[in-house]
């Protein structure tokens, strides 16, 4: 089975801003980096086709002419729980220093691990393998989504990935 993950186009969010689980607007060049997208999947057949129902996956599954992409909660991108939409430095909560230490499996009050979010996407990808386990499968979803798929099925290790986090609009393809 091949999966195709593509992650969304540019957020028109500040640096520093734990948005995770937010549904936010898109970049001012939303249009320029889904062609660009759009061009890089051309030539692709796919059986099936999911995205994350966060609005900046919805969008570039459809500008790539994906509309009826079956959304599934398990693709979002991970939950900072009390931490969303707050810049890293305005964040007082001592378990921010945990977290720095252990991002892993440190759990944000009310949010998610990476560690939770690598469950879901596990038990979104043993559905896909029962289903159709022969399929060529697109996922327009996140960064935190690749990472886990790239750690758990592309040999890669967290540090290895956040060294090099795949960049906005990537097509990221992995053989389970």
């Amino acid at each position: 089975m091949k999966l195709v993950f593509i992650r969304h186009t540019s957020v028109n969010v500040a640096k520093g801003i734990c948005y995770g689980n937010t549904d936010v607007a898109l970049a001012s060049t939303f249009a320029q980096e889904a062609m660009l997208v759009k061009e890089k999947l051309k030539g692709y057949e796919f059986d099936k086709t999911y995205c994350s129902p966060l609005s900046r996956c919805v969008r570039l599954a459809e500008f790539c002419g994906y509309p009826d992409a079956i959304k599934d909660d398990r693709l979002k991108e991970i939950n900072f729980g009390e931490w969303e939409m707050k810049s890293y430095d305005e964040i007082t909560d001592p378990k921010l220093q945990e977290w720095y230490a252990d991002y892993i499996n440190v759990t944000p009050p009310g949010g998610e691990s990476v560690i939770d979010q690598s469950k879901r996407l596990h038990s979104f990808i043993n559905e896909i393998k029962r289903k159709h386990p022969e399929s060529v499968t697109a996922i327009f979803t996140h960064g935190g989504i690749l990472i886990n798929a790239l750690v758990s099925y592309g040999g890669k290790t967290y540090g290895e990935i956040y060294d090099s986090i795949p960049q906005y609009g990537s097509i990221i393809e992995i053989e389970v």
